[in-house]
């Protein structure tokens, strides 16, 4: 397998897990006071729905993540696979227990069928879970949007949701095929259509590629809604195409949902450039980085 896919799935997972320490603080001034420029993994002090948690590991969009990449290590793309192991990860206590999974959990809880449970949340956490589906030998890219969509879907059944999850995975494909992140972008549009919603939000998002980082999140919305997270995610692929390093860093530093950003940026970025300009100790210090890179290998 071309390692280029591998290194796009580990810089998803390092974007998680760099957010971790700051993941949800909406107050700029409070990373810069506690921490000044996050340049490594932190443990979330101050990022209180995390409390406990360890330096280098993952949030709740991670661990479901690395769920997901071990499900399809003995199963394949089995989703009923997946949504069983998910079910006990979040009835475990182990990870933060979302809006979106409670809702989730309540309709499985109620009978509804694994493809129908999927919450109504329009928090683009749904789509960041993405990455491993790379790995697997989809014959075209119609076939990884469709993948990508019905993952997402488990647990988050709306619209939006699930066509970012197609349209990032789709993004990423062109990326490892050799195209640059803005060229990927029209490209992963022409193959599944996009909303005016979604068409808009990349155009504002490339937009602002001149403008500062915490700026032009600001003003998007740092909250987890696809209405504000799209945009910012995308600005971060436009102002930041050839530096994954930055563009993480930078991620962070803007606070609120930034795991989420965080992981598709990774992903699409990682894709593009590799991984080989982030620290290596972003890589020794990730908690889970050994069975990662196992899993990986597998593959």
């Amino acid at each position: 397998m071309n390692n280029r896919v591998k290194e796009a799935v580990m810089a998803s997972f390092v974007g998680d897990s760099l957010a971790l320490g700051v993941h949800w603080i909406y107050n700029t001034r409070v990373i810069d006071q506690k921490y000044g420029r996050v340049k490594g993994f932190l443990a979330p002090e101050l990022a209180v729905f995390h409390k406990g948690r360890p330096k280098g590991g993952f949030t709740h969009y991670g661990d479901q993540t690395f769920l997901f990449l071990k499900a399809l290590s003995q199963d394949g793309d089995s989703k009923l696979y997946f949504l069983e192991n998910w079910v006990k990860l979040m009835e475990s206590g182990a990870c933060y227990l979302d809006e979106a999974s409670k809702a989730t959990l309540a309709n499985l809880v109620a009978g509804l069928d694994g493809d129908e449970a999927g919450s109504s949340s329009t928090d683009l956490g749904g789509a960041a879970r993405i990455a491993p589906l790379l790995l697997l030998p989809y014959e075209s890219a119609s076939e990884l949007i469709d993948a990508a969509r019905a993952h997402a879907g488990l647990t988050h059944h709306t619209e939006s949701v699930m066509e970012a999850a197609g349209f990032f995975a789709c993004t990423a494909r062109f990326a490892l095929d050799g195209c640059e992140p803005l060229k990927s972008l029209e490209l992963a549009l022409g193959e599944c259509g996009g909303s005016p919603e979604l068409r808009k939000a990349i155009t504002d998002g490339i937009n602002s590629r001149d403008t500062d980082t915490r700026k032009a999140i600001k003003a998007f919305g740092q909250q987890c809604d696809i209405t504000a997270a799209l945009p910012s995610t995308i600005h971060l692929l436009a102002r930041y195409e050839e530096d994954l390093k930055e563009a993480l860093i930078e991620n962070a530093m803007a606070g609120g949902d930034s795991a989420t950003r965080g992981m598709l940026a990774g992903l699409v970025l990682g894709a593009s450039q590799g991984i080989g300009p982030l620290p290596s100790y972003w890589f020794t210090e990730m908690v889970h980085g050994k069975e990662l890179q196992k899993l990986l290998d597998w593959f």
